[in-house]
């Protein structure tokens, strides 16, 4: 064997794990999803919508503002406002918008994770809590669907979370279609399956009871994902609401868009530094929905994932790039299914013109997420569109 073909062999190799999650997810979110029927309380469950918010004074009127609209008239749910280490004036405008202020002052421990612990330990009247980021808008029908979904046999909820004004650039679309793929088609799938479809930062929703069981501790640079592997090996799941939808702002540059995705790429890389020999061990033992999570971990950034294909593909020896070019088509559908399941717009579909670039731009990001998959990664909030 060559050393070029070997190089070919060992990329497919690298690829083989995502290539085998990508796959099953794919193939299981062409299925119909079937719908649970809605679930009747009485007295109606007590919500909480808790907003963790560094320094948002300029985008959380409108964030505010969304949330009002959607819970007008719902005397069972309240908007609360996290102002965590804030240095600006986050508190005194959620306060003029008529909302409940939560103050954490606590600059040894910085970070979304941190605020959120505070929070919800802060909040003991409330059945289920619903956390939004303080830079996203929620869709109409946002919290009818997530009401509906939640009963005394659920532990907790996740929604789909896209791009907010994905239309307005041609990075944003892209961010949407890979935010489609993410935080649609995978946890469609995994629904399919019925697996645990996992957190994604916002739109996600605990109930009390889940809070009691597995208190929420998560502290690293990707909580959502970390607070997920300790709700899976209690047991519990994590179930798809896929009629309601959250938008997030994304960094409204390069430079911050590059800090933003290296800071949960990094993160995803301590993960599975960390905890990837142990679930694969408990995997072996017989618990075998921890090779989802292990699946999951394993599943490079698409960009990387790709990259890697295309090397296997050029060096590779006749059955590697047989293998290679199916994986690569296997890709192209997994990404068109997700653009479908989003509902892309034209603008979306223009934006794919501008994949090739995109992906290189992450390429050379690849020494940022190392940096950021460090023990001592700190936590840094990226400049938004609206600040």
């Amino acid at each position: 064997m060559s050393l070029l073909s070997a190089l070919g062999s060992t990329a497919f190799a690298l690829a083989l794990p995502g290539c085998i999650t990508l796959g099953m997810l794919t193939i299981s979110a062409l299925r119909p999803l079937r719908n649970r029927p809605p679930h009747r309380a009485d007295p109606p469950h007590r919500i909480v919508i808790l907003v963790p918010a560094h320094n948002e004074r300029e985008g959380l009127p409108r964030t505010l503002d969304s949330l009002r609209q959607e819970t007008a008239g719902d005397p069972d749910v309240r908007v609360v406002v996290i102002a965590d280490n804030c240095t600006d004036d986050t508190a005194e405008v959620a306060r003029r918008a008529g909302v409940e202020v939560l103050v954490r002052q606590n600059e040894a421990q910085f970070g979304k994770g941190y605020a959120l612990r505070f929070g919800f330990a802060a909040i003991t009247d409330a059945d289920w809590l619903i956390v939004i980021d303080a830079d996203t808008d929620v869709e109409p029908g946002f919290l009818r669907a997530m009401r509906q979904a939640m009963g005394d046999d659920v532990d907790a909820l996740q929604c789909r979370y896209g791009v907010r004004d994905p239309r307005r650039s041609q990075a944003a679309c892209l961010a949407d279609i890979a935010l489609g793929a993410w935080n649609v088609l995978r946890p469609r799938g995994r629904a399919a399956l019925g697996l645990s479809v996992g957190l994604l930062g916002n739109g996600f929703a605990l109930s009390r009871a889940t809070l009691r069981r597995v208190p929420y501790r998560a502290a690293s640079i990707v909580e959502d994902v970390q607070y997920h592997h300790e709700l899976v090996r209690a047991g519990l799941r994590v179930q798809w609401v896929d009629q309601a939808q959250v938008r997030g702002e994304i960094a409204s540059d390069p430079v911050a868009s590059g800090q933003q995705q290296a800071r949960w790429e990094g993160g995803r890389l301590r993960l599975l530094i960390d905890h990837g020999p142990e679930l694969l061990q408990q995997a072996i033992a017989g618990h075998w929905e921890r090779l989802d999570l292990l699946g999951d971990l394993l599943l490079l950034p698409l960009a990387w994932h790709c990259s890697l294909l295309l090397i296997a593909y050029l060096l590779g020896g006749p059955g590697v790039q047989w293998l290679a070019e199916v994986n690569l088509l296997l890709l192209t559908l997994h990404v068109f299914l997700a653009m479908r399941l989003m509902h892309a717009s034209p603008a979306h579909w223009r934006a794919l013109l501008g994949a090739p670039a995109y992906v290189v731009s992450k390429l050379a990001r690849t020494g940022q997420s190392w940096r950021a998959a460090a023990r001592d990664a700190p936590w840094t909030r990226s400049k938004r569109h609206s600040s």
